[in-house]
């Protein structure tokens, strides 16, 4: 029986969503991935981690690749050459990344549409951060030293970047209670109780 597991956060910036899912990933002893899937997509195709930051959670500028389809639906491991590295490559080489990560381990990834990619794994638990705005404003200038003004700004381009990343590869809506197992706000109970709350979820959902 496999009892490998994964978790799979989805948030909005300045909800806390990462911190929840680092704290989680901690108390459950699992492996927790973020930016270091970069690194990994990285290491894993040989290419500059450069091509990856610049493409994180952004959704390609173009729907048409090489062979006139979108690369995340290439099964055969089919990568494109460096003539047509779009970021719908790279969401390919990183998609591989992540479901090689996951047949590994137990583990809890935050974005990077990873709910979507491991769709046909039973094993998973996906879950959405929100967070007032107040509360989400206060975070970013107290995490980033920036003004409330800047703080919003950042908050509504960073949001409307990983909307049309994930509704792109996804074919679902980010962010909308029907294409996550559990919506929270983080305001309501704060970061630890929120990170309480979620554990007692998973464990009741996955029967751990």
């Amino acid at each position: 029986m496999n009892n490998k597991y994964v978790i799979n956060i989805g948030r909005q910036l300045g909800s806390g969503g990462r911190e929840i899912g680092a704290k989680l990933a901690a108390q459950l002893d699992i492996s927790f991935y973020d930016k270091e899937l970069i690194n990994i997509a990285s290491q894993e195709s040989g290419l500059c981690k450069e091509f990856f930051e610049k493409a994180d959670e952004k959704a390609s500028r173009s729907t048409i690749g090489l062979f006139g389809m979108r690369f995340p639906f290439i099964n055969d491991g089919t990568i494109p050459n460096n003539n047509c590295l779009s970021n719908d490559a790279l969401f390919k080489i990183q998609s591989d990344a992540i479901r090689k990560l996951a047949e590994e381990e137990s583990c809890l990834f935050v974005g990077r549409c990873a709910d979507y990619i491991l769709r046909d794994n039973p094993h998973c638990v996906n879950i959405f951060i929100s967070a007032s705005k107040e509360d989400r404003i206060k975070r970013l200038c107290l995490k980033m030293g920036i003004d409330a003004e800047k703080a919003e700004g950042l908050m509504d381009k960073t949001d409307r970047e990983r909307a049309s990343y994930y509704n792109y590869y996804s074919y679902k809506i980010w962010g909308a209670a029907s294409t996550y197992h559990l919506c929270i706000d983080s305001s309501a109970l704060g970061i630890d109780e929120t990170v309480e709350f979620i554990k007692l979820f998973i464990r009741k959902k996955l029967g751990l």
